[in-house]
């Protein structure tokens, strides 16, 4: 049983290992991108472990690089940005990638309910906005904030941001890495761990109010409101 918590006026989603399956979509990307980066001369070696960039997940993509190929010229990474975003839209336009389950169905029961709906994600503007629309989700939020339109420097900045903008009073914080609870929390808002991506470190998830183990269990943590009226 979850405890249930006040009605939030907004939810702010994270996208990747949350809403998205991003695995389903970056791995190919990711394995073309380094088949590129040897074909152009660039990067020389083994494709880095696929373990690398899934564990980096939630960072900056520049942190997200250092991480994958360290010690390689700055240059690469700006360059593997470029292949990477390219790959995935491609991807994307294929028609690959997936939603976890009832991801549509719980965001529509939300908005069915009166919760604004944004997403805010450390990912670059074209992913974010691309995964959203090709799987026909536009019409359901009110805002989709990147890292990469707003340029911020972390999630805390671009959460404080898109509440500022929007004017939102109370609002949940639901992702699945530590940089989701860090600024769900240092903005005051409610935390909602997201525990079944599978990409995050022991603890990342600590902070949190509550923890998930599926999307749709969202809605078992607002009150019964519909109950209430049939009473």
């Amino acid at each position: 049983m979850h405890p249930t918590l006040q009605k939030p006026e907004a939810m702010l989603f994270d996208l990747d290992g949350t809403l998205f399956q991003t695995e389903t979509l970056l791995l190919p990307a990711y394995h073309a991108t380094f088949d590129q980066l040897r074909a152009e001369g660039s990067y020389t070696g083994e494709t880095p472990p696929e373990s690398e960039i899934l564990g980096g997940l939630g960072m900056l993509l520049e942190h997200i690089w250092q991480r994958v190929m360290p010690g390689v010229d700055e240059q690469v990474h700006r360059r593997a940005d470029v292949l990477l975003l390219d790959h995935q839209v491609q991807g994307l336009e294929r028609g690959e990638g997936r939603m976890y389950d009832e991801v549509e169905a719980t965001l529509k029961a939300l908005r069915d309910r009166g919760i604004r709906l944004f997403v805010a994600s450390n990912g670059l503007e074209p992913y974010v906005k691309g995964v959203i629309e090709h799987k026909g989700l536009s019409p359901l939020f009110e805002g989709l904030y990147s890292a990469g339109e707003f340029r911020t420097r972390s999630k805390v900045d671009l959460v404080r941001m898109l509440l500022e903008t929007y004017g939102v009073q109370s609002a949940w914080m639901v992702g699945d890495r530590s940089s989701d609870v860090e600024a769900g929390r240092e903005n005051g808002l409610a935390v909602i761990g997201c525990d079944y991506a599978g990409f995050r470190k022991e603890g990342e998830l600590d902070g949190a109010d509550v923890r998930i183990g599926r999307f749709s269990e969202l809605l078992e943590l607002l009150p019964k409101e519909a109950d209430k009226a049939n009473e």
